[in-house]
């Protein structure tokens, strides 16, 4: 099919069609950056062929040159037979307007928390000059770090994960950014690193996928590192942690904000005397919340 393909095809649009029908055919899993095959396709061939991400019409009836089709053929194929994510194939992921480098060493940069962040979390936080000092916990790629420090340019920033070779990558974003002198990076199981130090503000996108649903996930999600994704039984492990010890690492009127996928309605059974607050996202009210320092002194007494 490749070697028919690669004599066959010459334009965008041909090699457009042909993506579209593979990636539906092989029933690809979409959920690192694109939601469908259309968009993933274009991505994935835009990119090969260094074209902007976004301006995919002006180049459909572009012809080709011979090594330009293998290139991109080559990139889809292994989309599909190895069922690699195209961040991972592109090394390159978006939030936002922000774009990092990733690789296997790191799950795919995905996050409501993100979307909060370029509304300096508003209303939690009334003066975004006032936030001196950030933790992001699970640091992961720095992604979330490095919005942190865009969105609070006061801020110090303390970002932490478990993972040396997951730093490695948080390294080579900051650089990226220009960050060093206001990212710290430190190996840390979860507030271990920082014992005694607090922080006005404390962010986290921790593993959470509960032991069922890591036994189902799609081949795309097993690419990325188990130790990002698996949380104990019910997906729970790294929050139940985090909630019990962030007020000790919080300076007063500090807050903190998780992400938890969909164990909501588990969290708010596992600490039934905290007030939640549950803020919207473009994917609804369930995936993030936001406790103050306070709320948590008083519904973990």
């Amino acid at each position: 099919m490749h070697e028919q393909a690669k004599n066959t095809f010459s334009t965008v649009r041909d090699l457009l069609r042909y993506a579209v029908s593979r990636f539906n055919e092989a029933d690809l899993f979409f959920g690192h950056g694109s939601s469908n095959a259309l968009d993933e396709a274009a991505y994935l061939i835009l990119h090969t062929l260094h074209l902007p991400p976004d301006t995919l019409d002006p180049f459909l009836d572009a012809k080709l040159l011979p090594f330009e089709v293998e290139a991109v053929l080559q990139i889809l194929d292994k989309r599909i037979a190895q069922r690699v994510p195209a961040a991972y194939l592109t090394h390159e992921a978006w939030l936002g307007d922000f774009k990092f480098y990733v690789d296997e060493r790191v799950i795919v940069p995905r996050s409501f928390i993100a979307e909060l962040l370029r509304e300096q979390l508003d209303p939690w936080v009334s003066d975004p000059q006032q936030v001196q000092s950030a933790l992001d916990l699970c640091t992961g790629s720095g992604c979330l770090a490095i919005l942190l420090a865009h969105a609070f340019p006061c801020a110090q920033v303390s970002a932490l994960d478990i993972s040396p070779d997951a730093l490695e990558v948080a390294k080579r974003n900051v650089a990226d950014y220009g960050l060093e002198d206001r990212i710290e990076l430190l190996q840390s199981d979860l507030f271990q690193a920082v014992a005694g130090r607090t922080y006005d503000l404390i962010i986290s996108n921790p593993p959470y996928v509960n032991q069922a649903s890591m036994q189902a996930l799609p081949q795309e999600y097993q690419r990325e590192p188990t130790l990002a994704l698996a949380s104990g039984a019910d997906g729970l492990d790294h929050v139940r942690v985090i909630v019990n010890q962030a007020a000790q690492h919080l300076n007063p009127g500090g807050i903190l904000v998780v992400e938890l996928g969909h164990n909501r309605a588990a969290a708010e059974a596992a600490f039934p005397h905290l007030e939640f607050t549950w803020p919207e996202t473009s994917g609804g009210d369930q995936f993030v919340f936001v406790l103050t320092r306070e709320q948590l002194l008083v519904g973990l007494k």
